[in-house]
Protein backbone atom coordinates (compact mmCIF):
# COMPACT_ATOMS: atom_id res chain seq x y z
CA UNK A 1 0.00 0.00 0.00
CA UNK A 2 1.37 3.74 -0.91
CA UNK A 3 2.03 6.01 2.03
CA UNK A 4 -0.49 9.05 3.04
CA UNK A 5 0.83 12.58 2.53
CA UNK A 6 -1.07 14.70 5.36
CA UNK A 7 0.59 18.30 4.41
CA UNK A 8 -1.13 19.40 0.81
CA UNK A 9 -1.49 22.61 -0.63
CA UNK A 10 -3.95 23.53 -3.44
CA UNK A 11 -4.59 26.31 -6.22
CA UNK A 12 -6.66 27.73 -3.59
CA UNK A 13 -3.18 29.18 -1.65
CA UNK A 14 0.04 28.91 -3.12
CA UNK A 15 -0.83 25.15 -4.97
CA UNK A 16 -0.29 24.20 -8.54
CA UNK A 17 -3.49 21.80 -8.79
CA UNK A 18 -7.27 22.04 -7.58
CA UNK A 19 -7.88 19.66 -4.70
CA UNK A 20 -9.90 17.24 -6.94
CA UNK A 21 -6.57 16.60 -8.68
CA UNK A 22 -4.73 15.94 -6.01
CA UNK A 23 -7.91 13.37 -4.41
CA UNK A 24 -7.71 11.95 -8.43
CA UNK A 25 -3.84 11.78 -8.43
CA UNK A 26 -3.63 10.05 -4.48
CA UNK A 27 -6.04 7.00 -5.44
CA UNK A 28 -4.00 6.43 -8.72
CA UNK A 29 -0.76 6.38 -6.71
CA UNK A 30 -3.15 3.94 -4.12
CA UNK A 31 -3.06 6.48 -0.90
CA UNK A 32 -5.63 5.52 1.52
CA UNK A 33 -5.66 8.84 2.69
CA UNK A 34 -4.50 12.74 1.37
CA UNK A 35 -4.93 15.42 4.06
CA UNK A 36 -5.43 19.24 2.83
CA UNK A 37 -3.70 21.78 4.87
CA UNK A 38 -3.99 25.13 3.07
CA UNK A 39 -2.45 28.33 3.89
CA UNK A 40 -4.35 30.02 6.67
CA UNK A 41 -5.13 33.98 5.94
CA UNK A 42 -2.34 36.37 7.03
CA UNK A 43 -4.05 39.92 6.26
CA UNK A 44 -0.28 41.12 6.08
CA UNK A 45 0.84 39.10 3.51
CA UNK A 46 -1.53 37.29 0.54
CA UNK A 47 1.52 36.01 -1.38
CA UNK A 48 1.40 32.68 -0.62
CA UNK A 49 -2.05 32.22 2.02
CA UNK A 50 -5.18 31.18 1.33
CA UNK A 51 -7.75 34.22 0.60
CA UNK A 52 -10.56 35.32 2.74
CA UNK A 53 -12.85 33.98 -0.60
CA UNK A 54 -10.34 31.00 -1.15
CA UNK A 55 -10.50 30.14 2.39
CA UNK A 56 -14.40 30.26 1.86
CA UNK A 57 -13.87 27.73 -1.67
CA UNK A 58 -11.42 25.87 0.59
CA UNK A 59 -13.92 24.98 3.59
CA UNK A 60 -16.94 23.71 0.78
CA UNK A 61 -14.74 21.93 -1.08
CA UNK A 62 -13.07 19.73 0.99
CA UNK A 63 -15.63 18.21 2.78
CA UNK A 64 -17.56 17.98 -0.53
CA UNK A 65 -14.80 15.71 -1.59
CA UNK A 66 -14.47 13.90 1.38
CA UNK A 67 -18.38 12.93 0.95
CA UNK A 68 -17.93 12.08 -2.86
CA UNK A 69 -14.86 10.02 -2.62
CA UNK A 70 -15.57 8.00 0.49
CA UNK A 71 -15.22 4.55 0.10
CA UNK A 72 -12.12 5.31 -2.24
CA UNK A 73 -9.60 7.15 0.09
CA UNK A 74 -10.22 9.15 3.28
CA UNK A 75 -10.00 12.82 2.86
CA UNK A 76 -9.07 14.72 5.29
CA UNK A 77 -9.83 18.37 6.09
CA UNK A 78 -6.98 20.40 7.58
CA UNK A 79 -5.36 24.05 7.95
CA UNK A 80 -1.86 25.18 8.21
CA UNK A 81 -2.04 28.13 10.79
CA UNK A 82 0.37 30.47 10.54
CA UNK A 83 1.29 31.76 13.93
CA UNK A 84 0.05 35.03 12.97
CA UNK A 85 -3.47 33.82 11.66
CA UNK A 86 -6.22 34.97 13.50
CA UNK A 87 -8.25 32.53 11.55
CA UNK A 88 -10.69 30.12 13.65
CA UNK A 89 -9.72 26.26 13.37
CA UNK A 90 -12.29 24.76 15.09
CA UNK A 91 -14.04 23.34 11.90
CA UNK A 92 -11.32 21.59 10.34
CA UNK A 93 -10.03 17.51 11.35
CA UNK A 94 -6.63 18.73 12.35
CA UNK A 95 -3.98 22.00 12.34
CA UNK A 96 -0.46 22.12 11.20
CA UNK A 97 1.24 24.73 13.44
CA UNK A 98 3.35 27.11 11.19
CA UNK A 99 5.50 30.11 11.90
CA UNK A 100 6.65 31.73 8.58
CA UNK A 101 7.13 34.68 9.78
CA UNK A 102 8.95 37.20 12.75
CA UNK A 103 7.31 40.25 14.11
CA UNK A 104 9.65 43.00 14.71
CA UNK A 105 9.20 46.69 15.20
CA UNK A 106 5.74 46.54 13.75
CA UNK A 107 7.00 44.28 10.69
CA UNK A 108 6.44 41.19 9.66
CA UNK A 109 9.14 39.95 8.23
CA UNK A 110 9.04 36.35 5.54
CA UNK A 111 11.82 33.49 6.82
CA UNK A 112 10.78 31.87 3.63
CA UNK A 113 10.53 34.10 1.04
CA UNK A 114 13.91 34.36 -0.49
CA UNK A 115 17.45 34.28 0.74
CA UNK A 116 18.01 38.10 -0.16
CA UNK A 117 15.17 39.09 1.77
CA UNK A 118 15.92 37.70 4.21
CA UNK A 119 19.66 38.70 4.21
CA UNK A 120 18.12 42.28 3.80
CA UNK A 121 16.02 41.74 6.57
CA UNK A 122 18.93 40.63 9.41
CA UNK A 123 20.56 43.65 7.74
CA UNK A 124 18.19 45.96 8.78
CA UNK A 125 15.80 44.82 11.46
CA UNK A 126 19.15 43.02 13.63
CA UNK A 127 22.25 44.37 12.25
CA UNK A 128 23.67 41.66 10.56
CA UNK A 129 23.71 39.31 13.44
CA UNK A 130 21.79 36.55 11.84
CA UNK A 131 21.95 34.45 15.77
CA UNK A 132 19.41 37.26 16.83
CA UNK A 133 17.27 36.54 14.49
CA UNK A 134 17.22 32.73 14.90
CA UNK A 135 16.53 33.80 18.34
CA UNK A 136 13.34 35.02 17.70
CA UNK A 137 12.85 32.68 14.84
CA UNK A 138 12.90 29.82 17.50
CA UNK A 139 10.90 32.27 20.60
CA UNK A 140 7.77 31.95 18.24
CA UNK A 141 8.27 27.99 17.35
CA UNK A 142 8.51 27.18 20.82
CA UNK A 143 4.94 28.85 21.26
CA UNK A 144 3.66 27.44 18.09
CA UNK A 145 1.65 24.92 19.96
CA UNK A 146 0.20 27.28 22.89
CA UNK A 147 -1.10 29.78 19.82
CA UNK A 148 -2.55 27.23 17.14
CA UNK A 149 -3.18 24.26 19.17
CA UNK A 150 -1.76 22.20 16.46
CA UNK A 151 -1.28 18.14 16.03
CA UNK A 152 1.93 18.32 13.73
CA UNK A 153 4.63 20.69 13.93
CA UNK A 154 5.42 22.60 10.64
CA UNK A 155 9.09 22.60 9.19
CA UNK A 156 10.89 23.42 12.57
CA UNK A 157 13.81 24.87 11.04
CA UNK A 158 12.47 27.15 7.95
CA UNK A 159 14.63 29.71 9.17
CA UNK A 160 17.66 27.46 7.63
CA UNK A 161 15.82 27.07 3.99
CA UNK A 162 18.41 29.01 2.43
CA UNK A 163 21.27 28.27 4.33
CA UNK A 164 22.08 24.53 3.44
CA UNK A 165 25.21 25.11 3.01
CA UNK A 166 26.00 27.00 6.46
CA UNK A 167 27.08 30.04 4.97
CA UNK A 168 24.73 32.41 6.43
CA UNK A 169 24.93 31.41 9.65
CA UNK A 170 26.75 28.60 11.91
CA UNK A 171 23.99 26.13 13.00
CA UNK A 172 27.12 24.50 15.10
CA UNK A 173 27.18 27.87 16.62
CA UNK A 174 26.43 27.43 20.74
CA UNK A 175 23.78 30.80 20.18
CA UNK A 176 21.94 28.56 17.49
CA UNK A 177 21.99 25.56 19.57
CA UNK A 178 20.57 27.13 22.63
CA UNK A 179 17.47 28.52 20.64
CA UNK A 180 16.73 25.39 18.96
CA UNK A 181 16.67 23.46 22.42
CA UNK A 182 14.77 25.91 23.79
CA UNK A 183 12.45 25.78 21.25
CA UNK A 184 12.17 21.43 21.63
CA UNK A 185 12.13 21.98 25.35
CA UNK A 186 8.77 23.99 25.47
CA UNK A 187 7.24 21.27 22.95
CA UNK A 188 8.01 18.43 23.72
CA UNK A 189 5.84 18.08 26.60
CA UNK A 190 2.74 19.41 24.11
CA UNK A 191 0.38 16.41 22.60
CA UNK A 192 2.37 17.22 18.75
CA UNK A 193 3.79 15.35 16.10
CA UNK A 194 6.67 16.64 14.56
CA UNK A 195 7.14 16.67 10.31
CA UNK A 196 9.99 15.93 8.42
CA UNK A 197 9.08 18.11 5.71
CA UNK A 198 10.30 17.52 2.33
CA UNK A 199 8.85 20.05 0.25
CA UNK A 200 11.52 22.72 0.05
CA UNK A 201 13.48 19.28 -2.18
CA UNK A 202 10.42 19.22 -4.14
CA UNK A 203 11.04 23.18 -5.20
CA UNK A 204 14.41 23.06 -5.67
CA UNK A 205 15.06 25.16 -2.62
CA UNK A 206 17.26 22.37 -0.98
CA UNK A 207 19.24 18.67 -0.97
CA UNK A 208 17.56 17.85 2.50
CA UNK A 209 14.46 17.77 4.31
CA UNK A 210 13.37 19.83 7.30
CA UNK A 211 14.44 19.45 10.06
CA UNK A 212 18.66 18.57 10.23
CA UNK A 213 19.59 15.52 11.92
CA UNK A 214 20.96 17.19 15.01
CA UNK A 215 17.26 18.68 15.78
CA UNK A 216 15.51 15.00 14.67
CA UNK A 217 17.91 13.44 16.63
CA UNK A 218 17.04 15.11 19.54
CA UNK A 219 13.65 14.90 19.01
CA UNK A 220 13.50 11.22 18.77
CA UNK A 221 16.04 10.36 21.47
CA UNK A 222 13.39 12.51 24.05
CA UNK A 223 10.83 9.93 22.46
CA UNK A 224 8.93 12.89 19.89
CA UNK A 225 6.89 11.27 17.51
CA UNK A 226 7.59 12.32 13.98
CA UNK A 227 5.55 11.79 10.25
CA UNK A 228 7.37 12.30 6.62
CA UNK A 229 5.22 14.56 4.46
CA UNK A 230 5.82 16.01 1.58
CA UNK A 231 4.48 19.38 1.70
CA UNK A 232 2.58 18.74 -1.86
CA UNK A 233 2.12 21.80 -3.89
CA UNK A 234 2.35 19.45 -7.27
CA UNK A 235 0.80 17.08 -7.88
CA UNK A 236 3.64 15.38 -9.52
CA UNK A 237 5.41 15.23 -6.03
CA UNK A 238 2.67 13.98 -3.45
CA UNK A 239 4.81 11.88 -1.73
CA UNK A 240 8.11 12.92 -2.67
CA UNK A 241 10.38 11.39 0.09
CA UNK A 242 7.70 8.98 1.84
Amino acid sequence: MAPSNYHTHTCYCDGRDTPEELVLEAIRLGCPAIGFTGHSYTPFDLSYCMTLENTERYNEEIPRLKEKYKGKINVLFGIEQDFFSAMPTDRYDYVIGAVHYIEKDGNYLPVDDSREQQIKDVERYYGGDFYAYCEDYYRLVGRVYEKTKCKIVAHFDLVTKFNEENDLFDVKHPRYIAAVDAAIEKLLPCPVTFEINYGAIARGYRKTPYPDPRILDTLTRNGAKTVKTSDCHDKRYLLLGL
